[in-house]
């Protein structure tokens, strides 16, 4: 029936470890312009090695690639995916890049700013030097499906708005605030239980199955809308855990399997896994054991 852009967050995972110079962590300290400007600089002067399609890794990259399929089965002609990156920008994932490391989640390692308002101000920049598109350029040719988490949608907040202003037809799944004349739906954890995957994964999943219930190539129709609205009420259930306690030693003995076998994995990775598998650790507990370790092991320690 029509074109469909898809816009998705990039992933910290990668099929290869960026050099130390693209890693968000190793800017010089400064402002918010000064830092924005050395990395470009970084970027540009760096090989460009992969696509953005096969540059990322992992569960939600898995999933969002899906997403032009799930908009072919409901009817819309072709799907454009385009990743909203803390380091590149807003790019077409044909688009070539070197492999990097940068994040607006907070306390994360490679984190590009302290807050919100800096975020937004990252954002500007690089869309003023690297960026392709904005969202509402996007929007003016085509329905735009927009998938994004919290810390994302407020460094893009300026553009969101623009989005909704120009008054297109716009979904954005996960997100952080609504905005009148934009259609939202908020991130769900309790429908994981029926998508499945990671939480990671959730917004994405939650937006493969919106398209499920899309007909005829339209995004946001009536229709739609009530089919999700009754699906989700009926789906939702809240999280319940019920993971096994273990020893310090039995903590100890995972970290240090996982380690032998991946050296530098980081601590919120390991305990993401050490929890999927259905043991139990509080987290301040696992980050001494995890720290204790790699002592002992005399292995590098990875990304908090």
């Amino acid at each position: 029936m029509g074109q469909l852009t898809l816009v998705v967050t990039c992933t910290d995972r990668k099929v290869v470890t960026p050099a130390t110079a693209l890693r968000a962590r190793s800017l010089p300290r400064g402002t918010v312009r000064e830092r924005a400007a050395a990395w470009r600089e970084r970027v540009d002067s760096a090989p460009r090695t992969h696509t953005l399609s096969d540059l990322y890794r992992g569960d939600h990259w898995t999933q969002a690639r899906r997403l032009c399929d799930a908009a072919a089965k409901a009817g819309f002609a072709t799907a454009d995916l385009w990743v909203a990156s803390a380091g590149l920008g807003l790019q077409p994932v044909s688009a070539w890049a070197p492999a990097y490391a940068a994040t607006y989640s907070p306390r994360h390692a490679d984190a590009v700013t302290a807050n919100a308002e800096e975020s937004a101000q990252w954002w500007a920049l690089l869309q003023q030097s690297v960026g392709r598109a904005t969202l509402s350029e996007l929007g003016d040719d085509a329905p735009v499906l927009v998938v994004l988490s919290e810390p994302y949608a407020r460094a893009m907040a300026a553009e969101i708005h623009e989005l909704a202003a120009a008054g297109g037809d716009a979904l954005v799944v996960g997100g952080g605030e609504e905005i009148p004349g934009l259609h939202r739906v908020p991130a769900d954890a309790g429908l994981r239980r029926v998508l499945g995957g990671t939480l990671t994964s959730l917004n994405v999943r939650m937006a493969a199955s919106w398209l499920e219930r899309c007909r005829n190539g339209r995004l946001t129709s009536p229709a739609t809308r009530d089919s999700w609205r009754l699906w989700a009420a009926r789906a939702s259930t809240p999280e319940r855990y019920d993971r096994k306690p273990m020893t310090d030693d039995q903590v100890m003995a995972f970290i240090r399997t996982r380690l032998a076998a991946q050296p530098g994995l980081s601590r919120t990775r390991l305990l993401r896994e050490f929890r999927g598998e259905g043991q139990a650790c509080e987290q301040s507990r696992f980050a001494k054991l995890y720290v204790r370790t790699v002592r002992e092991q005399l292995v590098p320690l990875g990304e908090p």
